[in-house]
């Protein structure tokens, strides 16, 4: 660990946990409840899947727009309008009741802070890591996981002791947005990110940041959050209607994906610095496969639900690794990279919405076991792109190079 770590470095540290947090929280309680939703408004599959789609599409915007922010406020301020926004577009989509115009409104602010909070957050994660000199990211997603886990068993209870969507929407999302406002002042401010670039750097940040390693890190990225948002916005969908889960069983497939995720994050910083970023990616992307081919041919919601976990255990690394491996070609310090990496966040969760969507309707019922065939196969991407998670950092980008990756004498 680098030395100088300071009590402001260890404030930024917990404010980030509490981001993931507190995101983590929020968008679990939200996605797990897919079905219920649908239920309410009374949606078509067709309806829903145009709605889910909404959420990746509006939240690419949002990285974009804050990207830009990145460079004149920073991301902590970024981080701390977005996240309390973010609660507060739950709480708004629980009042939409049956109001479907009301619905596509508050889904579409949902999306636009999601994409400017997974942006920020992940900026000041970078910055973190930065001024420890260790490899540190994926624990700030162990504990996104974490609150994940507990957003959808929340979902589970609320639906076993028939509470409203509203009612379960507001409690978590009160909960959050109270963490948010509390330590959102401990987040990295500009000059703190970046160590205080100079105006000429601010103005060509985006031409020092190249994008050919942006994009090989991309690809990856694009087709592990393709996976996930099948997962995420169908999984629950897919053990109600195809596997006779019943409304408390059906968040629990998420649950057991983010409990998978823990486990993995929580040794993946670790692996990252014995191993390598490649020999970890590569692992992920093989378990991952397993796990996705375990939901295709699951005959039953428990099963199906062992295999999410499996999925989870694989597909977990291959996001914080990307983000790491982004700080290492950003010389400006000011979360570009980060950004533009972001992107390929929505591009796979939009391919997912779209591709599961589209292949769903085809048969009442196999129509999404179908469909998860398709992140299955795209998957196989990660090994072809798992060099480029070592990248060789652009000159005066101060990173921190794990062991196994350094050259020897």
């Amino acid at each position: 660990m680098a030395e100088g770590i300071t009590t402001r470095d260890r404030q930024a540290r917990f404010a980030t946990y509490a981001g993931f947090a507190i995101q983590g929280l929020c968008f679990a309680s939200l996605v797990t409840q897919v079905p219920q939703i649908q239920k309410t408004h009374h949606l078509s599959d067709a309806t829903l899947s145009l709605v889910l789609l909404m959420v990746p599409l509006i939240a690419g915007l949002g990285s974009v727009l804050s990207g830009f922010l990145f460079a004149r406020v920073g991301s902590g301020p970024v981080l701390r309008v977005a996240q309390p926004g973010v609660a507060v577009t739950i709480i708004l989509i629980g009042l939409t009741g049956d109001n479907d115009p009301a619905l596509y409104g508050a889904v579409a602010l949902f999306g636009l802070f999601v994409g400017a909070v997974d942006a920020s957050m992940n900026a000041q994660a970078v910055a973190v890591e930065r001024r420890y000199g260790v490899s540190l990211i994926t624990g700030f997603y162990a504990i996104w996981s974490v609150a994940g886990i507990a957003g959808g068993l929340w979902a589970s209870l609320s639906n076993k002791l028939d509470l409203s969507l509203l009612t379960g929407f507001a409690i978590a999302a009160v909960i959050g947005l109270a963490a948010s406002l509390v330590t959102g002042r401990r987040l990295y401010r500009r000059d703190e990110e970046g160590d205080g670039p100079t105006a000429a750097e601010l103005k060509a940040a985006g031409r020092h940041v190249p994008w050919r390693p942006i994009l090989v890190v991309g690809a990856a990225m694009a087709v592990a959050y393709l996976a996930d948002s099948a997962i995420s916005s169908y999984g629950a969908k897919y053990l109600d209607d195809e596997l006779a889960g019943s409304d408390w069983i059906a968040p629990l497939g998420y649950v057991a994906y983010q409990v998978a995720m823990v486990i993995s994050r929580a040794v993946a910083d670790l692996g990252v610095r014995r191993s390598g970023a490649v020999q970890v990616v590569r692992l992920g992307g093989l378990v991952g496969i397993i796990g996705m081919i375990g939901v295709v041919a699951a005959p039953n919601a428990a099963l199906a639900i062992a295999a999410f976990a499996v999925a989870g255990l694989g597909l977990s690394v291959i996001a914080p690794v990307a983000f790491s491996a982004a700080g290492r070609v950003d010389p400006t310090g000011l979360g570009v990279a980060v950004a533009r990496v972001n992107i390929f966040n929505y591009v796979g969760f939009v391919l997912g919405a779209a591709v599961v969507g589209a292949i769903a309707p085809v048969s009442d019922t196999h129509g999404l076991r179908l469909a998860f065939i398709v992140p299955t196969v795209l998957i196989l991407v990660v090994f072809f792109t798992a060099k480029g998670f070592a990248p060789a950092p652009v000159p005066g980008t101060r990173v921190n190079v794990p062991v196994a990756e350094r050259p020897t004498a």
